[in-house]
C-alpha cells in the first residue's frame, strides 16, 4: 500500500467564504461611494440650474438682452425682457422652459433688494435675478438643501459682477 499523497488546494468552504467576504467588501464599497439618492438628486437638480443660469447669463450678453430668473416655492422660470412693451413676459425658447423642483428640495434666497430689476408699474411677471446685458447679475445667493434640517448644502452665488460660483458640501468657499 502506497502512501496517500498530500492534497493540494482550496476547500469549497474557503472558496466560499472569500467569495461572501469580496461580495461584503463591494457592496460597503458602493454604498459608501456612491451616497444617497436624494443626495446625488440634489446634486443633479442644482447643476441644471446652474448650468441654465450661466446659459442665460451668456445669451443676455451675447443678444443684447435682459433675461431675468423667477423662483417661486416648487418652480422656477426665466422670464425676458421685452424693450417694446417695457416689461418680463416668460422666455420663448425651450431651454428657459418652467421647471418644477422636488418637493424635498428647499431653496432658501439671499437677494439684494436695492439692486436694479427693471421693473415698471404693470409687471405681475418679476424675476428674483436678472442677468443684464452688460454681463452683470443681480447679486444673489441660494441655497439647496433637503428638507429644512439637512447638513447638505448646494449654494449659487453671485456679487453681481463676479462669475457665478457654486459652492458644493465639504468646499472651502473658493470652488467654483
Amino acid at each position: 500500500m502506497q502512501p496517500r499523497a498530500p492534497h493540494t488546494g482550496f476547500t469549497l468552504i474557503e472558496i466560499l467564504v472569500v467569495l461572501v467576504v469580496v461580495g461584503l467588501l463591494a457592496s460597503l464599497a458602493v454604498f459608501t461611494m456612491g451616497g444617497s439618492s436624494r443626495q446625488r438628486e440634489l446634486e443633479d437638480e442644482v447643476r441644471e440650474l446652474y448650468l441654465l443660469m450661466q446659459t442665460a447669463s451668456e445669451q443676455a450678453v451675447l443678444n443684447n438682452l435682459e433675461l431675468g430668473l423667477r423662483l417661486e416655492q416648487d418652480s422656477y422660470q426665466f422670464l425676458a425682457f421685452r424693450d417694446q412693451t417695457g416689461d418680463w413676459k416668460a422666455s420663448g425658447e425651450r431651454l428657459f422652459r418652467a421647471r418644477s423642483l422636488p418637493e424635498w428640495l428647499t431653496v432658501t434666497e439671499f437677494i439684494e433688494s436695492g439692486a436694479p430689476r427693471l421693473v415698471s408699474s404693470k409687471d405681475t411677471l418679476l424675476p428674483d435675478v436678472v442677468f443684464f446685458s452688460s454681463g452683470e447679475t443681480t447679486p444673489f445667493e441660494l441655497e439647496f438643501t433637503i428638507g429644512n434640517g439637512s447638513d447638505t448644502l448646494h449654494v449659487l452665488a453671485s456679487d453681481g459682477v463676479s462669475p457665478m460660483r457654486w459652492r458644493k458640501p465639504g468646499d472651502d468657499g473658493s470652488g467654483g
